[in-house]
């Protein structure tokens, strides 16, 4: 019956009622996390959104999505790096696309952090103004910072990085290699590896569109060896996947996360 039914679905008049459904989900979403089109470059996908709603999180409604500071099965492969980071003497985290602190909230009640560590948070302003607002009463230990400056992760321990490499207009290894001292630990969760292909698509968030990277398993891995980094462990962060119903073999089964130590 299924193999029935995706035959159907490759005919021309229905593929293309079945696409249009789509667009106009996409165009009217609220509150889900969906995916259209397939483009060469950031600056293309971003130039396909729609004018009906913000381009990125750097606006007041993004900013203000209630993300649940809860931890998910999926965080346990990153938090146990983190863990083993504190455990070797790293101190200072820098929490690249944190939003407002939503996995220091959720990592501390866990881990027990300690009263020396320094977790820096890198977001867009209008989100960085946010987290400064909630972590006056949620985190008044102050170990929680804010910046919207890649820069800001120079000589930090640790970068964390957990669903936002995919939102950014550069590459980790770009950002990387602009550093004078790069960090000794990069742990990468949550993010959308393709086996084969690199390529952009657009996110509708429910506040704005995104333009969203799709990086190929070999080439990304590379990316980061190339810079003296040694991969300690990969996994798949099952149950997380991404489909694009209007773009055949792109879809994403499950996101992946990496643990990279810099070469002594």
């Amino acid at each position: 019956m299924h193999q029935a039914i995706n035959r159907l679905d490759k005919l021309p008049v229905l593929r293309n009622i079945s696409q249009s459904a789509h667009r106009q989900r996409f165009l009217k979403n609220v509150d889900q996390n969906l995916f259209m089109g397939v483009y060469d470059t950031f600056e293309a996908a971003a130039a396909s959104a729609p004018p009906s709603l913000h381009l990125g999180y750097d606006n007041e409604e993004s900013a203000n999505i209630a993300y649940v500071s809860a931890i998910s099965p999926r965080d346990y492969p990153a938090m146990f790096w983190l863990l083993r980071s504190l455990g070797d003497g790293m101190r200072t985290f820098f929490d690249l696309g944190g939003h407002t602190g939503v996995k220091y909230y959720a990592f501390r009640r866990a881990i027990g952090f300690p009263p020396d560590i320094r977790w820096t948070v890198c977001d867009v302003p209008a989100v960085v103004v946010r987290g400064r607002e909630l972590a006056q009463a949620r985190a008044p230990e102050g170990s929680l910072h804010f910046t919207d400056r890649y820069e800001d992760l120079d000589g930090q321990d640790v970068l964390f990085a957990s669903g936002s490499l995919q939102y950014l207009p550069l590459t980790l290894s770009d950002m990387l290699k602009g550093l004078r001292r790069m960090p000794r630990r990069v742990v990468v969760n949550t993010t959308p590896i393709h086996e084969t292909q690199s390529f952009f698509t657009l996110n509708s968030i429910g506040t704005a569109f995104c333009p969203y990277r799709v990086q190929a398993r070999e080439t990304f891995v590379e990316s980061v060896t190339a810079l003296g980094y040694l991969k300690r462990d990969a996994w798949d962060n099952l149950g997380k996947g991404m489909v694009i119903p209007d773009a055949q073999g792109m879809d994403v089964e499950s996101y992946s996360g990496f643990c990279f130590d810099l070469k002594d």
